[in-house]
């Protein structure tokens, strides 16, 4: 007999929400949002667009027993490095070290709860975002929110600054919800590495990781934003980033994706000041019954602007995956360049994946392309290396980490590929990704690439 699914409400009652807010001391502005999101979560569906529905693959989601109050040891801290921010949060709250030398140039972290306390014109841009409440996940992560901070850095600081954020599931039932706003003043170089693990890879029961980051890219300034997503086998996650890019600035997301057991992510940057870029790249690898819904937006409203996202999955066994991708360009948005890449590699009969690339193009002067595939791994490819007396299933894995590190060799940090394959090479072989003394550790620290000069964003090039 069938066990009917736990209703929505079952996952976590208003009454916690409202424990929540008290034990936070949140402001009205706040506490009133809080329950607006609940009801949100309520009333939306998990997909408001219809024409995706079809596509949704976020079946045996139960977060019954959602724990948003858990609490824990704190966990040990992250190596110092020159001129590295870190942030850990877990169980125990969220934890932070500003090196002396950053507070000396002005690189404020303030707390969420510091945040919270000044309130006013800056709570209400903390709070904001693209759509917050746009659909049932995301109205939720809004209610559940538990950790956070803002990062202000000064305009024209010229050394650049690291920031190690890492989020780690420890305890039955927990629900993180992080959000966090980040200023990057104009001409600062900054160096972001989000990661999302857990303390075991099967806790038995499902668990909630929330991510939620608002970036204001200053003019002429330089932001890497780097997620390693490689929490357990029962994690539920979503994550909701936007950006604004102001005048001849350059921003890359870059996400690896290698654990949970449901993933939903959103980016949504907008190319506001002439002569901006975009990197929006984004690597997945799903096994067992994983499954990710990715959604990509760039939105062109400067002129002389360029952007690119490069999605790209590998998915075996029963894992699904989906991409879409929309490309906007504004009626003044001149000579605007841009481009839409997602495949897929199927690697078994029981994997599935969805691709839906759009364009929508309000000026004539410009030029936009978009590519989209879904396809099992080549069979004539795999006979060559099986000719060379590589065994078959050595051959179909060199084929499908290479279709990945296409995307990973575009990030601009040195040796990117390198520094995420061990993630990559255990959910291959089937081996647990456990953060711990025992474990895996945190990424190494990330540095920029030397700058290279590139024809591939010159107007009156060929898109590649």
């Amino acid at each position: 007999m069938a066990v009917a699914a736990a209703r929505f409400e079952d996952w976590l009652p208003e009454s916690e929400i409202e424990k929540l807010s008290r034990s936070r001391h949140d402001p009205p502005a706040l506490a009133s949002r809080r329950h607006e999101a609940y009801a949100k979560f309520l009333e939306l569906p998990l997909e408001p667009n219809p024409l995706y529905r079809k596509y949704g693959y976020f079946s045996g989601v139960d977060l019954s027993g959602l724990n948003i109050q858990a609490s824990g040891s704190a966990l040990p801290g992250l190596s110092t490095a020159p001129r590295t921010i870190t942030a850990i949060h877990d169980a125990a709250g969220s934890h932070f070290d500003v090196p002396v030398e950053l507070v000396e140039d002005l690189v404020v972290l303030e707390s969420i709860e510091e945040v919270l306390q000044k309130g006013g014109p800056e709570l209400e841009l903390f709070l904001g975002g693209v759509d917050p409440l746009s659909d049932r996940l995301s109205a939720f992560a809004f209610a559940t929110t538990n950790r956070g901070y803002r990062l202000t850095i000064p305009p024209k600081l010229t050394r650049p600054v690291r920031l190690r954020d890492v989020t780690v599931l420890s305890t039955p039932h927990e629900g993180l919800s992080v959000r966090r706003q980040i200023r990057s003043g104009a001409g600062t170089r900054l160096l972001v590495s989000e990661e999302a693990l857990s303390t075991e890879d099967d806790p038995g029961h499902q668990r909630l990781v929330a991510s939620t980051t608002r970036l204001e890219v200053g003019a002429e300034a330089q932001v890497a934003y780097v997620t390693l997503h490689a929490p357990d086998k029962r994690a539920i996650a979503v994550y909701q980033r936007s950006a604004v890019v102001e005048t001849a600035a350059r921003l890359n997301w870059t996400w690896g994706g290698f654990g949970g057991f449901r993933t939903k992510a959103r980016n949504h940057s907008t190319l506001r000041g002439n002569g901006s870029s975009l990197d929006d790249l984004q690597a997945f690898y799903g096994s067992g019954s994983t499954s990710y819904d990715s959604g990509v937006v760039m939105v062109h409203e400067g002129t002389d602007t360029h952007g690119q996202s490069i999605t790209r999955g590998v998915f075996t066994d029963e894992a699904r995956g989906m991409s879409r991708g929309l490309v906007r360009i504004e009626h003044e948005a001149r000579k605007t360049l841009s481009f839409l890449s997602e495949h897929a590699m199927l690697l078994s009969r029981g994997a599935r994946s969805d691709t839906v690339p759009i364009l929508e193009i309000l000026c004539r002067d410009v030029k936009a392309t978009h590519s989209s595939s879904v396809a099992p791994v080549d069979p004539e490819r795999v006979f060559y290396l099986e000719s060379r007396g590589i065994s078959r299933s050595d051959s179909i894995r060199l084929i499908g980490e290479g279709f990945l590190s296409h995307v990973l060799e575009r990030a601009p940090i040195v040796g990117l590929r390198e520094l995420l394959y061990p993630y990559l090479a255990a959910r291959w072989e089937g081996r647990p990704i456990v953060w711990g003394p025992t474990g895996v550790s945190t990424l190494p620290p990330l540095e920029f690439a030397a700058a290279a000069e590139s024809t591939d964003w010159r107007f009156d090039s060929k898109l590649r």
